[in-house]
Order: C-alpha cells, then structure tokens, then sequence
C-alpha cells in the first residue's frame, strides 16, 4: 500500500501538470499546431506500447521471483537481457521515427508534422531505457523511483515545452516549427527521467533478505521474458483496439440513422474530448496498485506463500473496489456539474457529454477491476488468461456498438452501453479465472465484504451528498459551489462508513507510512479490527 500510494500521489500530480502543460500549448500553438503536436503524439504512444506494455510487468516478475529464490545473480542476468532488449526496441522505433517522419506524416495526411515527429523520436530511446530501470525497482517492490521519474518527466515537459515553444515564437518561427519546439521539450523532459533512473540504478545497494538456497537458474533469461511480456503486449493492444472501435462505429453507424458527417463528428468530438477523459482518470489512478500488486504476487507464488498470496490478491482487489465504486456512483450521479466545472466555456458539448458520462461512470468499477485482476493473472503466469477475457470483450462491445448506434431511439449512447458491457464480460470472465489460480484452502473475502458493503457505504455517501447539493443549488442557483460541498460531504461520509462497516481494517491503515498509531486507535474504537502488535508490545504503550 505504500507504492500504491507513492505511485497514486504521482499519478495525481502528473495529471495535474498535464492540464497546466496544455494551457500555454493551447495558447502558442493554437488549433493547428495542437494538431501537429498530437498526430506526432500518437504516433510515439503507439511504438511506446508496443516497446514497453508488458516487459516492465514480465521484468518485475522475474526479479520478484528471484529474490525470493535468494538467486541474485539471477535477478542481475535478468535485469540485463531486459536492458539490452528495451535498448534495442527503443534504437529501432527511434531510428523508424526519424528515417520515416516524411512518409509518416503524408501517410497520416499530415505533412506539417514532419518536423514534431523528428523532435519526439529520441523520447522513444529513453522511455524504453527508462521502463527498464522502473522494472527492475518495481521487482524490489519500490516504487519511489518510478514516481519520481514520473514527476521529473512531467515537470520538464512543462518547464523545456513551454520555454522552447515561447522561444521560437519569439524567434518568429512558423506554427509546424513551434510545435516541433515545444515537442522537444517533451523529449528533453524524458531525457532527464531516464538520467535520475540511471543514476538510481547506479547508486543502488540495496541487500537481499535472504542468501541464496538453490543454484542459479540456467533457462534463458530472454526466452522467460518474452513468454511473459508478449501475452502483456498482445493484451495492451486488444484495449487499443477496443478504442479505434469507438471512432469507427460512432461515424459510420450515427450516419447510417440520420445524422450527418458533420453532426456524428461533433457528437464523437464531446463524447471523446469530455466525457472519456474524466471516465479514464479513476482507472489511471487503480493501474498503482496493478504495479505494486504483481512483484509482491510473484514472490509469493515463487516462495510457495499460500496465505501471502491470498492476502495480497484480497488488499489489491478490495483497494480496487474501494476507490472504483463511489467514484463510478459519483460520476454517474454528478456528471453534469463536473463537466460543468471543468469545462465552463463549452456549455454545448457539456450539455451533450454528460449524458454520456453518467452511463460511462458505471464503467469505471468495472475497468478498475479489469486493471487489477489482469495483473493478478499475470503474476501467476496466466498470461493467456487476459487476453482470452478482452478479445471476447472487444467482440461484445464491437457487437453491441454496431447494433445500439444503429437504433434511432438509442443513437451515439450506444458507445457508453457497449462499453460498459465489454468490461462487464471481461471481469466476470477474470473473476472466474481467478477462482482457479487463487489457493481454495485460505479464505478469501467474500463477495459480501467485496462489493455489498462498499456499495451500501457509497450509496449513504451519495444519499447525504445529495441531501447537501438539492438545497444549496435550489436556494443560491449556483451549482459548482453545492457540487464541491457535496462531494466534500460524500468523502467524509465514505471515509466514516467504510470504517465502521469494516471495509478498511486496522491491518490495511497500519501498512500505510505511519499508519500504525492511527491502527491503534483505530482498534479502540471499532470492535471488527484486531490490536496492532503483539500483547507485550501494546502492554508497554
């Protein structure tokens, strides 16, 4: 739970610096130049997932389960081969990027983004670089490093993007030149992330817990992790697929009922600018917890840990459910006064997104779950597992889209509701993978401590959120202010209820940095957590 929340805090502040990133873009670049900007993005976020989706993951496993072997000299080859292979992937994309940035840019019928994709293709090199050292601390279990290069990322995008793009303003330069400035601060941001890793990594002594009890293992170290990491990769690519689905079935099918190309465009436009970013953010802020959950995972399997396992499964999923299903409730209930408040100058494409969210907002339990289960999956090696449950997930969602967009009465909320019923199908499918994984003879919570009684503390958080928003927006008219009280009133009254309902523990609050003093107290005043220590310990205080 400390990398979870070390890795969350980042996410949150990373966002954060993403939205005041886009502002002074928006303002230097204006709509031309954003366009040159993004198609450039795209294109590096592709070769990014296929270079790096599921090594990290396969590499953090394989060093987890080394370490509990006490096989360093394992973990070290390991950690090797996945560095020369993550070189090699990111000189190749790199060099592809540069060698065809012409081609590329008149293939995607942008030939103005020539120069932006020249600019972002050594970020390629270094992210691959970087994904491999983030691997190699996530099998330690330590997620620091990971975050702080996130940030540091994050922050030197900001800081060399807005400065290089004000500087070739200055200069004069033309839009498709500025854009390619301001995308070389993108580059140089993750240059400098890659350097912290690389001195991290270099400066790093940490020792082994235990000696090693068995001989080093021979099987090829590269054979181990492209066995894991394709799996991963090939599951990373169905969910890209799964969003292409939306762009093409939203166009084509809008129009065969009616609407015109201009009108299905400026539907997809809301439905894709609006309302799919604030679905994403709450899955984005689960996918921590699928980073800290498969090392520790891993190590217990390997170490034979019945009970450890169990445990770890059991935290990350009742994590998962605990952050995903008042967030979905919230979402869905709410989600014309967050559009409102975070989109204030669209009052058009508000009024036709939030519609759209609160069906979307169902889905974000369900993609949480996704998130956490399939990395459960992977750290016992089930890696087939996942893509089995989402290609048939990709299948449900492209039936029902193309059969809900085409129904007059039922229009462009086809997408959201084929959505939903994608993730539907894949978690009950990894639910019931994990029936089988999961050991029979330790006991795993229930699906009454699992879903019923996060659901019965949301629904009261939502009732009393509710009892304030009514009031204050009849009586003032202003809605952003009786918005943010009531969600204040919501966490408070989650936060009290979970407590009391025992959906969190005094075990789960004392593994959180200085949490222990807070468990303590926490099992004076709630009859369902055990006492924090052992009894000469607590007589002693």
């Amino acid at each position: 739970m400390s990398g979870v929340l070390a890795l969350s805090l980042s996410t949150v502040i990373v966002k954060i610096i993403g939205l005041a990133y886009k502002i002074p873009m928006i303002a230097y670049l204006g709509a031309e130049g954003m366009g040159y900007f993004n198609s450039a993005y795209e294109i590096y976020a592709l070769l990014c997932v296929i270079s790096t989706a599921g090594l990290p993951t396969a590499l953090a496993m394989l060093i987890s389960e080394a370490r509990e072997r006490g096989d360093r000299k394992q973990a070290e080859r390991t950690y090797r081969s996945a560095l020369l292979l993550f070189l090699i992937l990111g000189a190749i994309g790199s060099a592809l990027m540069v060698g065809l940035a012409r081609p590329i840019a008149a293939w995607i019928g942008n030939n103005g983004a020539y120069l932006c994709i020249l600019s972002i293709a050594p970020a390629l090199f270094c992210v691959c670089f970087a994904s491999a050292v983030r691997g190699y601390f996530q099998g330690f279990g330590r997620m620091a490093p990971t975050a702080i290069s996130q940030l540091i990322e994050a922050v030197g995008k900001l800081v060399f993007g807005v400065l290089f793009a004000a500087l070739a303003l200055r200069q004069g330069e033309d839009i498709p030149t500025i854009a390619a400035f301001a995308v070389l601060g993108l580059s140089l941001g993750t240059l400098l992330s890659a350097l912290y890793l690389l001195l991290s990594k270099s400066l790093d002594r940490r020792g082994w817990s235990r000696p090693a009890e068995t001989a080093t293992s021979k099987q090829p170290c590269l054979s181990m992790l492209l066995r894991i990491a394709v799996p991963i990769t090939l599951g990373s690519a169905i969910l890209s697929v799964t969003r292409l689905l939306d762009m093409a079935l939203i166009m084509r099918r809008l129009q065969t009922v009616g609407w015109s190309a201009a009108e299905a465009n400026a539907l997809y436009g809301a439905y894709t600018t609006l309302a799919v970013p604030v679905f994403g953010l709450i899955p984005s802020l689960i996918t921590p917890i699928s980073l800290a959950l498969v090392p520790q995972l891993a190590g217990a399997v390997e170490g034979g840990d019945r009970e450890g396992q169990t445990a770890v499964a059991d935290r990350s999923i009742r994590l998962t459910v605990l952050l995903s299903m008042p967030a979905a409730m919230g979402i869905a209930v709410y989600a014309f006064p967050i559009l409102s408040l975070l989109f204030r100058s669209e009052p058009e494409s508000v009024a036709v997104a939030s519609p759209l969210l609160a069906v979307l907002g169902i889905s974000v339990l369900f993609s949480g779950m996704i998130t956490t289960t399939n990395a459960i999956l992977q750290a016992y090696h089930r890696v087939g597992k996942p893509i089995l449950s989402m290609t048939v997930g990709a299948v449900v969602k492209a039936l029902s889209a193309y059969v809900l967009l085409g129904l007059p009465q039922v229009g462009v909320y086809g997408a959201p509701i084929s959505t939903l019923l994608c993730n539907v199908t894949v978690t009950v499918m990894n639910m019931r993978f994990l029936g089988q994984c999961l050991p029979t003879d330790v006991p795993f919570t229930g699906f009454w401590g699992l879903f019923c009684k996060p659901l019965g503390a949301s629904l009261a958080a939502i009732a009393a959120s509710l009892a304030v928003y009514l009031p204050i927006c009849g009586i003032s008219g202003r809605m952003t202010p009786a918005f943010l009280g009531a969600a204040a009133v919501a966490v408070g009254v989650y936060a009290i209820m979970a407590f009391l309902m025992g959906i969190i523990t005094a075990e789960d609050v004392a593994l959180l940095p200085m949490g222990k003093g807070l468990a303590r107290r926490m099992a004076r005043y709630t009859a369902h957590c055990r006492p924090i220590g052992t009894e000469e310990e607590r007589n002693r205080k």
